[in-house]
């Protein structure tokens, strides 16, 4: 029988698993690897790994036996089906208070699933989100670590050493019960299909817009990164711009523009549709990849709508790409907004204590949305943990009071051009709604009740004998319909 050398398994050999585990290794753990096709094993021993402490496993028994107590093992592998298999697999070879960790891409429902069934056999489940892809798993990733709470202080060390590291604090840190974890790490995906898809429009009004090429684009693109823009996904945009292929053509003029998808952002906004949570712009992240895969028929569509002649910019050129700047942070202000006002509802529901300026610190860095942007909503949530907004902080309101004039000619000069800007857009609509005392819902809620009866209520102030406060009311509009009222205003 094996003797207990390792202080934590991992179960899955691809890229982000052998990163991970050189990671623990380099950070002075003593890492088991195991994967499902075992001759990985051997070929990573003898060489990613070869001259480091990592072990193999031959078999689940193995790899189990090799793990001190309690045991910890972390299955990087494809999230679904085969998450469920390996803990059938592990689970003979395990005792009560053992710890089965998913790093995957897990939905978060199914992280609620495990949690209850595996502290009712005795074990202790974690569902973590890992971001960073495989850069960030090697040098340091960002980790979201949820569900049963016992089972944090076993892991506490080993995970806050492996995540990345900012201004000496660690991307890392408990994020709440169950499925908070994989609820966490959904968010941040929706987020950065926002993030990438506002940074998309930006690239696409400088260039279709002002007419300029990628080398410039990439200069103003570098010159917003050294300020409230700094960020991963800016600093990565402009390598982009800059890569040239072999015959000196840039690489990004040569790129089908169909963008793909793996889900997670659409996790997010349908999570938003059944809370009721107005996440409208990664809605229309998720959206904008949609309308980008019908490329045949965008083609035939170009060619038999006519849109509006684009002439050629006659303003104040840096006046213009200033207001971009500023309308790229306000609109990334509000998409934070919404993916917070979203956690803090699910949070409701779940009974969950999420720590929000905890979450906004793992994001700081390790991961694809990490930004200087991150540090200030971490100081918004220190300073009151429970803000009901961000743009309630003053820092934050003041940013999108600068930002609002330049914002609105963006958008105004945009659909001027004919150039969409989905997320630029809706972020402006949703701010313009929010600040809106009355908005025409009251309309909306007349026609519910004029065809099908379903109430609505007074505003306080305009009672009369018939109209109260706080009663839900249905009105005989026609004089032709009865006085029985459908339902209330829940959906």
């Amino acid at each position: 029988m094996s003797q207990p050398v390792a202080d934590i398994g991992l179960i899955g050999l691809a890229v982000m698993g052998q990163n991970l585990i050189l990671n623990m290794n380099d950070k002075g753990f003593v890492v088991c690897a195991f994967n499902r096709t075992v001759s990985k094993v051997d070929h990573f021993l003898e060489n990613e790994a070869k001259g480091t402490k990592i072990v193999g496993a031959h078999s689940v028994a193995e790899l189990c036996a090799k793990l001190k107590r309690p045991r910890k093992i972390v299955l990087l592998v494809q999230a679904g089906k085969a998450v469920d298999s390996f803990i059938e697999q592990l689970l003979p070879h395990l005792e009560k208070g053992d710890i089965i960790i998913d790093g995957g891409n897990s939905h978060y429902p199914d992280s609620i699933r495990r949690t209850k069934e595996l502290e009712a056999k005795g074990f202790l489940f974690v569902g973590s989100g890992v971001s960073g892809g495989e850069e960030g798993a090697r040098y340091g990733p960002s980790l979201m670590p949820g569900g049963s709470p016992a089972a944090w202080p076993a892991i506490k060390e080993i995970f806050q050493a492996t995540a990345a590291q900012v201004n000496g604090e660690p991307c890392c840190d408990w994020v709440g019960e169950t499925g908070a974890g994989h609820y966490v790490k959904m968010v941040h995906n929706g987020i950065e299909y926002g993030d990438m898809q506002l940074i998309a429009e930006a690239y696409d009004i400088l260039k279709r817009g002002l007419g300029i090429d990628e080398e410039e684009i990439a200069t103003i693109f570098d010159k917003w990164n050294k300020g409230v823009l700094d960020s991963f996904l800016i600093e990565i945009t402009t390598n982009i711009l800059r890569y040239k292929d072999t015959d000196g053509v840039p690489m990004i003029r040569k790129i089908l523009d169909a963008a793909g998808q793996k889900g997670t952002g659409k996790w997010t906004a349908i999570e938003a549709l059944d809370a009721g949570s107005p996440v409208t712009l990664i809605g229309e992240a998720v959206f904008a990849r949609c309308l980008s895969a019908l490329k045949s028929e965008r083609v035939r569509a170009a060619k038999s709508i006519s849109g509006p002649q684009r002439e050629t910019f006659k303003g104040d050129k840096q006046q213009f790409i200033d207001d971009l700047e500023q309308a790229l942070y306000a609109s990334k202000i509000i998409s934070y907004t919404q993916g917070f006002m979203l956690m803090r509802e699910t949070a409701k529901v779940q009974g969950w204590n999420l720590n929000y300026a905890g979450i906004a610190r793992m994001w700081r860095g390790g991961c694809i949305i990490k930004s200087v942007f991150l540090g200030d909503i971490t100081k918004a949530f220190e300073k009151t943990s429970d803000l009901e907004s961000l743009l309630f902080d003053k820092f934050f309101n003041d940013a999108i009071h600068k930002a609002q004039p330049g914002w609105r000619r963006i958008v105004a000069q945009a659909v001027l051009w004919g150039i969409p800007t989905p997320a630029f857009s809706t972020a402006l609509a949703f701010l313009d709604g929010y600040r809106s005392e009355i908005v025409p819902a009251n309309m909306i809620q007349a026609q519910r009740d004029y065809f099908g009866a379903h109430t609505f209520r007074v505003l306080p102030g305009f009672e009369s004998d018939r109209l109260k406060t706080g009663e839900d009311i249905h009105v005989n509009w026609t004089g032709r319909g009865g006085n029985v009222s459908a339902s209330t205003y829940n959906a």
